[in-house]
């Protein structure tokens, strides 16, 4: 039977959970296959946009303007040589690939792609499933993506793939902080943490726009959680050789490639979901064309948004060099979490005096421009007292880096030594003397005992 479009509605909490058992195996299977086929796409889109920046070509060879580029290099992986580490733990050193690509799939159920529609002559939502706490549900699937990280870079047996790990760890606890404070003020104008009831409460204004400041910590927080350029810093090749995955090769290199790629693409997915209508056609779109947000055509608004969001990561991977790690961390405890606190604090006293009245929204928005301005002024004050303190500050006694000999030994006072080296003298050693012995290395030297 044919995939027959037809509009109801937007689904709802009630929606979920009557579906057969085969319906719900046709949609995982079909968001598997989704996700891989946008994983090969998006590595496409993202070698020919950064060609381009850097006046290339980029990939055009294989298939139709190179999109089949990637599916060759998977194919590469697929046959090349599996390398086990001799110090490596080889259990976990082959499971941390399936812990990091595992869960960046299951993220992808409960993301609404459109509303209630016939497939196959069942009603049902564009969407594998939906709970009361959607969005805490992926945030919790997200992080269980770490430990694949840590334990890659743990169980290698390498230096350079155990400091990956441990940044890796650090960074995204970091920023998922920060991507969570920025998640509350949304749940707080929609009422709900499902992402169906979500996508309903943005159908006259998208929280994007009235939620300007946790859509901008989001954005940078997702690009922290994700560990891409200018945050990949657990990657660092001009550090880490290969950051947690040096060790790795073939298909366990190739799970982690995916991962990353998922992860954008779930990252991409939430935040049109929670701050750009979701599924829902543009502002203006749907008053020209009625249908815009019936059947099957949501499909089209919602990857278009995703694909924004990606095509930024990718302008920004082509644009920004890495950051400091010091930098970075910083920003992230200092800059981003005290700013969601405080828009939080906002976000809810607006909310609260809007819903209680009493207060004219323009009485509030006047307020909240104040507070803003005086913490803006006390911000960079503090950063100017800050950097007085520093200068008044008494300049630290020269040490030594090299004395003793460590790590590196002095050179000798007189320069470098040329010609042979002088003879190794020992405390303590008795000193034997040769009869007829020479200084000169040509002549032999007789020694009792020994034949002329």
């Amino acid at each position: 039977m044919m995939m027959i479009p037809s509009l109801t509605r937007a689904a709802d909490l009630s929606d979920f959970g009557q579906d057969p058992w085969w319906l719900v195996l046709v949609k995982a299977v079909l968001i598997f296959l989704v996700l891989v086929l946008l994983t090969l796409f998006n590595i496409w889109f993202e070698r020919r946009v950064v060609a381009r920046m850097q006046h290339r070509i980029g990939p055009n060879v294989n298939g139709p303007f190179g999109l089949l580029q990637a599916l060759a290099d998977g194919t590469k992986l697929m046959f090349k040589e599996e390398i086990f580490p001799k110090a490596a733990d080889k259990a976990i050193y082959l499971l941390a690939p399936f812990i990091a690509v595992i869960p960046a799939f299951v993220t992808f159920a409960v993301i609404p792609f459109g509303p209630v529609v016939s497939m196959f002559g069942e009603k049902t939502p564009l969407q594998l499933t939906d709970m009361p706490v959607a969005v805490l549900f992926v945030m919790a699937i997200a992080s269980i993506g770490i430990y694949g990280i840590v334990l890659a870079g743990w169980s290698s047996g390498s230096t350079y793939s155990l400091l990956g790990g441990l940044r890796s760890s650090a960074q995204m606890i970091s920023y998922e902080v920060a991507m969570g404070l920025a998640l509350v003020a949304v749940f707080l104008y929609a009422g709900s943490m499902s992402t169906s009831q979500i996508v309903a409460a943005q159908k006259d204004l998208w929280f994007g726009l009235i939620l300007i400041p946790s859509f901008v910590i989001y954005v940078i927080a997702m690009i922290g959680e994700t560990n891409r350029a200018p945050f990949d810093l657990p990657e660092a090749e001009g550090e880490l050789v290969g950051g947690f995955h040096t060790e790795y090769s073939a298909m366990k290199f190739a799970m982690f490639f995916l991962a990353e790629y998922i992860n954008m693409a779930t990252v991409s997915a939430l935040a049109t979901t929670l701050f750009l209508g979701g599924w829902a056609a543009p502002w203006g779109v749907s008053h020209v064309w009625p249908g815009a947000n019936e059947g099957y055509w949501p499909l089209l608004w919602f990857f278009g948004k995703m694909i924004l969001f990606i095509f930024m990561f990718i302008w920004l991977r082509g644009t920004l060099p890495r950051l400091r790690y010091d930098q970075f961390m910083a920003f992230g405890w200092k800059r981003l979490i005290p700013i969601s606190l405080l828009w939080i604090v906002a976000v809810a006293t607006i909310r609260a005096l809007s819903l209680d009245g009493g207060v004219s929204r323009s009485t509030l928005l006047i307020g909240i421009g104040v507070l803003a301005a005086v913490f803006l002024v006390l911000f960079f004050l503090g950063e100017v007292g800050g950097s007085d303190e520093e200068e008044s500050e008494p300049e630290p006694s020269v040490v030594d880096a090299f004395a003793g000999g460590f790590p590196v030994p002095p050179m000798p006072a007189g320069g470098a030594v040329r010609g042979a080296a002088a003879p190794l003298v020992f405390a303590g050693a008795a000193t034997t003397t040769v009869a007829g012995a020479t200084d000169s290395p040509t002549e032999p030297t007789d020694v009792a005992g020994e034949e002329s």
